[in-house]
């Protein structure tokens, strides 16, 4: 068959409908053919950025740029810790300008619904919502294991938000640093509201009402069982208390619920200076409440201002932060001092042996960290 005899449809008369092809010149004598790969599934090499570009992108409110810059502050390796330090010291004139509020609650209370419903109202309102869900970390591969973003779907395809799961690496004193410090690298792209949600295991709470101006706890309806379970001292780190679920026939049940936490509220101590904690009621699906709850919190901001109470609640989590930081970095130091590491475990087995005191054996280790301090890097 000739050139001028072949069908429209074949080969060589529609080679760009094909995807691929083998072109003349391809093939010769005594080589093997070589076949060239896609360049769109050539795999990219990840070029760590300077402090500069990211210096850049952080300020000029790019999320992915802004993901990179927290991967890097939340990163253990040694090599990370002065770059990262080198960035936030850079960033940190443009951080500090938002609202920061802390969210908890039990098991089972909603609050990733709740935040989501929260978030992308502000989002409307033309705010930039920054979320940092505090996940457990497995134990396993080191890794969130909630997965906020598949739990947030809506807010996490808003542009006006910025939704980040970060491990607590096995344990709450990782949150100290890597969550203070992600959450200024929000605020230095440009995020005028910073959402912490917490676990809700206890301590994190703590941690977390440490970090935020604004705290809420979500609850649930049934208070007469909850009241039996709940710490009063959680309870007294609220600057309000938010019974969620409230639609359906679970309305009326909340609003009862509701009047009796306020009456528990009465007796307790308030968690900020001159606020009183309140318990108001709130549905994520018919959104009844979401707007009055940005009201109250606009309202606590203004007050805290003028009285300087948020001020001072600043300065006094920035004296915590140097304290905790301190206390994190004497026990880097000291567990990985080499005459520690060597003399621990014959220490250990002393003292499961009753061969030694628990006070002589700290007396020991302690004697071997101090005599040597070259070794402190």
């Amino acid at each position: 068959m000739t050139e001028d005899q072949r069908p429209e449809w074949s080969v060589s008369n529609q080679l760009e409908l094909f995807s691929s092809s083998v072109r003349k010149g391809a093939e010769q004598v005594g080589q093997p053919v070589s076949i060239q790969r896609n360049i769109r599934f050539q795999k990219r090499k990840n070029v760590e950025l300077t402090v500069e570009e990211l210096y850049e992108g952080v300020l000029k409110g790019n999320r992915s740029l802004l993901a990179r810059a927290i991967t890097l502050v939340e990163s253990n390796a040694e090599q990370h810790f002065q770059k990262a330090q080198i960035l936030l010291q850079k960033l940190l004139p443009h951080s500090g300008k938002s609202i920061r509020i802390g969210i908890t609650g039990v098991p089972g209370a909603g609050k990733s619904t709740f935040i989501e419903a929260f978030g992308t109202y502000l989002c409307s309102l033309g705010h930039r919502v920054a979320v940092l869900a505090i996940d457990p970390s497995s134990k396993l591969s080191g890794g969130s294991i909630l997965g906020d973003k598949t739990r947030m779907e809506q807010l996490a395809r808003n542009p006006g938000a910025f939704i980040r799961p970060s491990p607590t690496a096995g344990k709450l004193g990782g949150v100290h640093r890597k969550t203070r410090e992600a959450m200024l690298l929000c605020e230095a792209a440009g995020f005028d509201v910073i959402l912490i949600e917490t676990v809700g295991v206890g301590q994190s709470e703590v941690i977390i009402r440490d970090m935020v101006d604004f705290f809420m706890l979500l609850v649930l309806t049934g208070a007469g069982d909850e009241l039996q379970g709940m710490k009063k001292g959680i309870m007294e780190l609220a600057d309000a208390i938010i019974v969620h679920k409230a639609d359906g026939p679970n309305k009326q049940t909340a609003e009862q619920t509701k009047r009796e936490f306020n009456r528990i509220l009465h007796f307790l101590q308030p968690a900020t200076k001159g606020w009183t904690t309140k318990a108001y009621t709130c549905s994520s699906v018919t959104k009844e409440g979401i707007s009055e709850i940005w009201s109250l919190i606009q309202s606590f901001k203004q007050t805290g201002k003028d009285s300087g109470v948020l001020e001072e609640r600043r300065k006094f989590q920035a004296r915590e932060w140097l304290n905790s930081m301190i206390t994190d970095q004497l026990h880097h130091y000291f567990y990985h001092h080499p005459e520690v590491r060597n003399l621990l475990p014959k220490i250990e087995n002393g003292v499961i042996a009753g061969e030694m005191t628990v006070a002589k054996a700290v007396e020991s280790l302690f004697a071997a960290f101090l005599s040597d301090s070259i070794h402190l890097k």
